[in-house]
């Protein structure tokens, strides 16, 4: 996937230092990873113990500084959070990750007097979702009730789905039978984003001290019939759709995987993917209006291009 190209942040002058949250993992790392390549001073925070491990090692070969942390202490947040002008959250878990952590985050970089917060959200517009109709995205909701709370700049970046999922765990492309899998509208629109391309987005965001509370982007906007066609064209070969059935029968599948397979204590059990399937095809998450022309630099990842990548492999 290409790199982007990188300009000089907009209005924060250089160098920042960008306080980051969950760098060890796989988001994380990359937006680590672009603020570095954009000038900025980068602190990745880690649990007691973790800076051996080989994405610690490999964040301090790029140039970060590793700072382990207490997550339990607000007081030592606080001192890991000293004088940074932003602190970006890419943590990943449930409610006492998502809620719990991330509001001792925030209420340090509060008590260090770090003007802005990027909270973990990367998701569809959960703000247009009503509650319980995706577990994972109204503890997002529940956090930045607290977080609109706190006497702090925030700014949530909303990308609709990961577009890498389409090559593997979000079973919509079905390289094997040639078919694209569906419930209710093949021509509802639908928001996709690399992972790379939302960690581009998001160090540029952190970088940038005059961000709105939302910022939205798409790498691209596709129906089912626009995946259709994304991917015959990256493989050359004739792909048909296949309707699993409405909205109804999808929220029934739910209700039923999530009765014999609860896995209340994972973050992405099979019933949480169709829950975030569901709310996509609703429409009502969809995210609008775009912000993709707010770093002009950041070229954006098509389809076609992640599902020939897949081919090639």
């Amino acid at each position: 996937m290409a790199e982007p190209v990188i300009s000089s942040p907009r209005s924060t002058s250089a160098p920042a230092t960008v306080v980051v949250a969950g760098a060890t993992g796989d988001l994380g790392f990359r937006i680590a990873k672009h603020l570095l390549q954009r000038g900025a001073t980068v602190r990745a925070l880690l649990r007691p113990g973790s800076s051996s491990k080989p994405e610690a090692i490999a964040l301090r070969q790029l140039g970060a500084t590793l700072t382990e942390v207490n997550f339990d202490s607000i007081i030592s947040l606080t001192a890991a959070c000293a004088g940074a002008d932003c602190v970006v959250s890419a943590l990943s878990g449930l409610r006492e990750v998502i809620v719990g952590m991330q509001t001792r985050l925030v209420k340090a970089a509060v008590a260090a007097g770090v003007p802005r917060f990027i909270p973990s959200d990367y998701s569809i517009d959960y703000t247009k979702l009503p509650d319980g109709s995706n577990r994972n995205l109204d503890l997002r909701r529940e956090f930045n009730q607290r977080l609109d709370q706190q006497p702090i700049q925030a700014t949530s970046v909303l990308n609709g789905m990961f577009m890498d999922l389409l090559t593997g765990q979000a079973p919509l492309v079905l390289f094997g039978l040639k078919r694209i899998l569906y419930w209710g509208d093949a021509d509802q629109p639908l928001d996709f984003t690399t992972v790379e391309d939302t960690a581009a987005f998001t160090a540029a965001a952190a970088l940038d001290s005059a961000t709105p509370r939302y910022l939205r982007v798409a790498g691209e906007v596709a129906s089912i019939r626009g995946l259709q066609a994304a991917a015959s064209a990256a493989t050359g070969e004739s792909f048909g759709l296949m309707r699993a059935g409405g909205l109804g029968f999808l929220a029934t599948m739910i209700k039923v995987t999530r009765t014999l397979v609860p896995a209340r204590d994972e973050v992405f059990p099979p019933w949480q993917g169709m829950q975030y399937m569901h709310n996509m095809f609703t429409g009502l998450p969809k995210l609008e209006p775009l912000d993709n022309d707010q770093y002009p630099e950041i070229r954006w990842t098509p389809i076609r291009e992640v599902l020939a990548k897949r081919e090639q492999k």
